[in-house]
């Protein structure tokens, strides 16, 4: 049986094994997932816009099918903002600046929201994955390594994801919300 080609649009080697784990050896039976580095414009839009433009442009780029993520933390007070542009403003003002954008405000809601996006072989088509976990921003807790998870409080938890173990972050986390969708539609497309 040949597996047909996926590529994970992805510099990290990390992230790709990490999302071969999420996905399962039911996956890796049927898909040949490897990882490439695209060099991606930066897109505006709504997350899931974002997303997509992401999706095509990189299948144009690898000639194949290819999956993209993106992940948003939107802020209630500020309808929706940073959301796909988070990455940016982690850069520029680090997530202690992320919290002094809230400051004048009451509402510290927020939402961390992925989505992950599968175009096939034909370019054409973009599906989309979404996966969305509430919570609230905190003052910065845990270590600031990763972006925006130091200062994260997911619903109904008392850490922050940065304060998390790997394995609690990755059982209840959008991103898993999300890749297990994406593994039921490519699991249905084998059958």
């Amino acid at each position: 049986m040949t597996r047909q080609k996926i590529t994970f649009v992805t510099g990290n080697k990390q992230k790709l094994d990490e999302f071969k784990k999420c996905l399962g050896e039911d996956v890796e039976k049927h898909f040949d997932i490897s990882s490439k580095d695209v060099d991606l414009p930066e897109y505006q839009g709504e997350p899931a816009e974002v997303a997509r433009k992401k999706c095509l442009e990189a299948a144009r780029q690898v000639h194949g099918a290819v999956i993209c993520e993106d992940t948003s933390l939107c802020f209630r007070a500020l309808n929706g903002l940073p959301g796909p542009y988070v990455k940016w403003f982690v850069e520029k003002i680090k997530p202690a600046g992320l919290v002094t954008l809230l400051a004048g405000h009451a509402d510290k809601s927020a939402f961390v929201l992925s989505v992950f996006a599968y175009c096939g072989e034909d370019g054409q088509k973009v599906e989309l994955f979404e996966g969305r976990k509430d919570g609230r921003i905190v003052a910065v807790r845990g270590q600031e390594g990763d972006g925006f998870e130091a200062i994260f409080q997911p619903e109904g938890e008392e850490l922050t994801y940065a304060e998390m173990s790997k394995d609690k972050k990755t059982d209840i986390s959008e991103r898993s919300q999300s890749l297990h969708k994406l593994q039921q539609f490519l699991m249905d497309s084998v059958k």
